[in-house]
């Protein structure tokens, strides 16, 4: 998600699975994010989830307003394993373009600590603190958090769960927790029926902006996701998303449709 996203908020997923896993049909998604009586964001996301690995795979456009303002294209991948407690990352990329320039994160994994691959502009570290190889040991991406989570909905029938994230600049926790079951309303064009309501907080915790304010920076993000699974055989994924905007407030991102595809299929990159 762009910065106005207020990261962790996110969406995303999927496609592949390490050798001998048993396959589960890949799944494509589609979201809008609103705000305001208007689009902000387009969305498309990718997942295979097996018993064994995750691919996760998403991509954004800013519409309208938030174009406007902060006009952007995004993709990110994420692959991995899973072990009994968690995902287990083997390697991230995030790129795109933001307000016209590149931006570029390559990571992967070894004994479950990152490296830093690639950081484009590599220049940027300067805005921010560093942050401490203490607080970057054990630590997964956001999709690889998601993927976790997915697994535990579909698994437990519950959303509690914590993970320390990293994308190369930050690192942040995030915890999300149950809530219940909710019937969401048909609206539009958006997906509806029964879904499991799950809380969530974010909160930054190194890699702070040297030139913004420290307290207003570690003021938690908190938000709200649906997750149900949107047709028969497929894994439960978000059906909405409540997350907390630097300009226009609430945003929500809507499913509007999922639909199972062939494996090879790919974002063409």
């Amino acid at each position: 998600m762009p910065a106005m996203m207020r990261r962790p908020a996110a969406l995303a997923l999927l496609a592949l699975l390490l050798p001998g896993a048993a396959a589960a049909q890949p799944l494509r998604a589609r979201y809008e994010v609103h705000a305001l009586g208007s689009v902000l964001l387009e969305l498309e996301a990718r997942f295979e989830l097996s018993e064994a690995a995750y691919r996760i795979e998403a991509a954004f456009r800013t519409r309208g307003m938030a174009a406007l303002l902060v006009p952007a294209e995004h993709f990110s991948r994420a692959q991995g394993a899973f072990t009994a407690e968690a995902a287990a990352p083997a390697a991230f990329v995030s790129e795109g373009t933001w307000r016209g320039n590149r931006r570029r994160i390559v990571l992967d994994w070894t004994n479950r600590d990152p490296r830093v691959v690639e950081l484009v502009p590599n220049d940027a570290s300067e805005d921010r603190e560093p942050v401490p190889p203490p607080l970057q040991r054990g630590t997964v991406d956001i999709l690889s958090a998601f993927a976790a989570l997915t697994r535990q909905v579909d698994r437990a029938g519950h959303c509690d769960l914590t993970a320390p994230l990293f994308d190369g600049r930050r690192r942040s926790d995030i915890a999300t927790r149950s809530a219940g079951r909710e019937r969401i309303l048909p609206w539009r064009n958006a997906w509806h029926g029964e879904a499991l309501r799950c809380t969530y907080e974010g909160r930054l915790v190194a890699g702070f902006r040297r030139d913004q304010d420290r307290a207003r920076q570690e003021e938690p993000q908190r938000g709200t996701a649906w997750m149900a699974v949107p047709y028969p055989g497929a894994p439960p994924i978000p059906v909405r998303i409540d997350i907390p905007t630097r300009w226009f407030g609430t945003a929500t991102a809507v499913l509007l449709g999922a639909e199972p595809i062939q494996r090879r299929a790919e974002f063409g990159r």
